[in-house]
């Protein structure tokens, strides 16, 4: 919500059940979604290295397909599935990296998201005007937990007094105030 943004995945992974013989409604699909969406949110921080996402993915692809009713082996769903979710920048997000990098500041990403989180933003080139890119998973805590953000002080040399998080949930803002961050509500726009 900050950065990125996740793109509708219905229709994409409708076509990717209908290629392995299964026709589901988009309701039916939404749904099942929603469901894996819910089950991954508070267990991204378990995909901490390549072993484990790889584990984390075929999970989350096996509660898709449990919540859509296909009887089809996770294993062999996961890339169909992974490649069915697609993020976007946010809107504005782009611009105010510009200008806030063109200011002079030092930008840290933090964000509860597997490891693939650095993946993801350079995917979309949004990785470049970070000086440190930090996921929940790398660091062994989320927010709301301080110490994620403590890690992304330390590793620019900044005093949490000349920091600022821009956020778009409550655990972050949280977590930032506990660490001793100023917090302004997003979008960054």
């Amino acid at each position: 919500g900050t950065l990125v943004v996740l793109e509708d995945p219905t229709e994409r992974l409708r076509a990717a059940l209908a290629e392995n013989g299964v026709d589901r409604s988009p309701a039916t699909v939404a749904a099942a979604f929603r469901a894996e969406a819910a089950h991954y949110r508070p267990r991204s921080l378990r995909g901490r290295d390549g072993a484990s996402l790889d584990a984390l993915r075929v999970e989350c692809a096996g509660v898709f397909l449990e919540h859509a009713r296909a009887g089809l082996d996770p294993r062999a769903f996961v890339p169909a599935f992974m490649a069915a979710i697609r993020f976007r920048p946010a809107e504005g997000a782009r611009s105010a990296l510009a200008a806030l990098g063109a200011a002079g500041l030092e930008l840290a990403c933090v964000a509860n998201w597997d490891v693939s989180l650095h993946e993801q933003l350079e995917r979309l080139g949004l990785d470049s005007p970070f000086h440190t890119i930090l996921s929940s998973a790398e660091a062994g805590v989320e927010k709301p937990d301080p110490g994620v953000f403590r890690i992304v002080l330390s590793r620019l040399g900044v005093e949490p007094a000349r920091a600022l998080h821009p956020g778009d949930e409550t655990v972050g803002e949280e977590g930032a105030s506990a660490a001793g961050l100023a917090v302004q509500p997003a979008p960054l726009a």
